[in-house]
């Protein structure tokens, strides 16, 4: 018999090659499960809501993993002591006992990223690691009317990187939007999975709406980007220091500390 832990983590996406265990280079897994395996004196496997890429930030991941019933620990016990093996990028920010039914990846029905431009004309000495820069002006409200051509159910492959191994580009976008902050534009999206690049590359689209350099009507061409199922009719995918995978969520009997939302109101 064993006992499933999940576990809330955020990190700094800069020093590591992402999320997923790689031969020779650092990555959030190996050096979680690592910190993990320390705790509980005996090899852990974790499992994660979302794979980050390199660079990409975290502010609400959520991961689980199994250990021997012999071996369970106090929730403050596994934040504690995880916490005090992983490298200053990564911090466990709560830990909790779950049934066996509960898996961070499949049990989620929608999650939820930010991506973060810093609209200025001079190039940012702080926080450059943390925000994408963008000198020309940005129009964050033709980028927010924009972006709702992508709501809703649709094959976004014009959205997904090549290497993407998803079985297939169909998914549910339940809402995007595009807000400013002063010299912030945050573009804010929540989806019931994402394929690889897709929030990217939807920025990538989405700067080039607020800085007018869209070749036809704005609401237009992102309609037929979506309508061209082509990668190519996107365009440039934008950089990883801007996004923030924020929230996962989950049904409300699994009762994680992060606000619980219905799936029948999203």
């Amino acid at each position: 018999m064993k006992q499933r832990y999940a576990l809330g983590i955020e990190y700094d996406g800069r020093g590591f090659k992402g999320w997923q265990r790689q031969e020779g280079v650092q990555t959030v897994q190996a050096c979680l499960e690592n910190a993990l395996s320390k705790v509980a004196c005996t090899p852990i496997i974790t499992f994660c809501a979302g794979r980050t890429d390199a660079g990409v930030h975290a502010t609400g991941q959520v991961v689980h993993f199994d250990t021997a019933l012999d071996l369970i620990r106090d929730p403050k016990a596994w934040i504690m002591g995880t916490n005090q093996y992983l490298p200053k990028g990564i911090r466990v920010l709560w830990v909790k006992k779950m049934p066996s039914h509960f898996d961070a990846r499949r049990s989620a029905f929608a999650r939820e990223y930010s991506y973060k431009i810093i609209n200025h004309r001079i190039r940012p000495s702080l926080y450059r690691d943390y925000l994408t820069w963008v000198f020309r002006p940005l129009d964050e409200k033709i980028m927010h009317e924009a972006a709702q051509v992508l709501v809703g159910t649709h094959d976004f492959t014009s959205f997904r990187a090549s290497e993407c191994q998803a079985i297939t580009p169909i998914r549910t976008l339940n809402f995007i939007r595009v807000e400013r902050q002063q010299e912030q534009v945050i573009i804010t999206v929540q989806a019931n999975a994402f394929l690889h690049h897709m929030v990217r590359n939807i920025a990538g689209v989405l700067i080039k709406v607020g800085t007018g350099l869209a070749p036809t009507e704005p609401v237009n061409w992102v309609n037929q980007i979506l309508a061209a199922k082509d990668r190519r009719a996107a365009g440039a995918t934008e950089k990883p220091n801007g996004l923030y995978l924020t929230q996962v969520y989950y049904p409300e009997e699994f009762d994680l500390p992060i606000e619980p939302v219905n799936p029948e109101y999203i």
